[in-house]
């Protein structure tokens, strides 16, 4: 197996390596690790641009599509310029369609140490949950990829941490947001309510608000997660995000809720 989920063909170019394969369907990617390659390629083309280091406060993702396992070009643009605050918007495509739209508002970092705080509860440390193997319901090279440790779930709504050896990029260094962006994506899955061999329940976006840069100890990435399904084919996927200093922000996945036939 590959050490890295995308390796480098070109100065946007990217292959997709085979511990990006889907869980709905293996042929395809799993997009959790190219939603760590939009945040990737946000801070590259920042830091070719600027050295004020501008952070990543949010990240939304429109997933308009599935991508195969194969090459992605990567294309980036800066859509609000400003000296504190930035809006830049990243588009992965594969053979000139495009498959995910990120748009991220970068923020002037300040030192607000004496004033930060949240009332948000911490989770317990992995060491504290349980090894979970998430290959025993999903399949895919990603989900294969990585570490699983759970509390106590019911359906639709537990705690759990993940981590990944395999690297974003390979042979390139990605910051703790990125790497962290490129697990956030499996929080749908961890926790499901129905089945997925008789209910499919994708998610068409994610949207994550972070209010630091994250605390990446032993590549941890908590999640406390609450899976919603509504009466007429909706569902949300809302996770609490944490790392190894605490709560770090939020996520929320749209769902597009289908019973399967036959």
């Amino acid at each position: 197996m590959s050490a890295a989920y995308f390796r480098r063909t070109g100065e946007r170019t990217y292959r997709a390596t085979e511990q990006t394969g889907g869980a709905w369907d293996t042929a395809t990617q799993h997009v959790a690790p190219a939603l760590g390659l939009l945040v990737h390629a946000v801070e590259q083309d920042r830091d070719a641009r600027r050295s004020d280091g501008l952070r990543v406060a949010r990240t939304s993702f429109d997933i308009l599509g599935t991508m195969p396992v194969a090459e992605v070009e990567v294309t980036v643009r800066v859509l609000r310029p400003g000296r504190t605050i930035e809006l830049v918007e990243a588009t992965l495509a594969h053979g000139g369609r495009p498959a995910v739209v990120l748009r991220a508002w970068l923020l002037e970092p300040r030192a607000t140490a004496g004033i930060a705080g949240t009332d948000l509860a911490p989770l317990p440390p992995p060491a504290a949950m349980e090894p979970w193997d998430p290959t025993t319901v999903w399949p895919g090279g990603f989900i294969a990829s990585v570490e699983v440790r759970r509390a106590a779930v019911a359906p639709g709504r537990g705690a759990f941490w993940v981590r990944t050896p395999v690297a974003l990029v390979d042979g390139e260094a990605a910051s703790p947001v990125a790497r962290a962006a490129g697990l956030w994506d499996i929080s749908n899955g961890m926790v499901a309510r129905a089945d997925p061999t008789t209910v499919v329940f994708p998610n068409v976006d994610l949207t994550a608000h972070v209010t630091r840069e994250p605390v990446l100890a032993d590549g941890w990435v908590g999640f406390d997660t609450t899976q919603t399904y509504g009466a007429d084919g909706l569902g949300l996927t809302s996770s609490v995000l944490h790392d190894a200093a605490g709560p770090l922000g939020t996520s929320a996945q749209v769902l597009t809720v289908r019973p399967s036939v036959g």
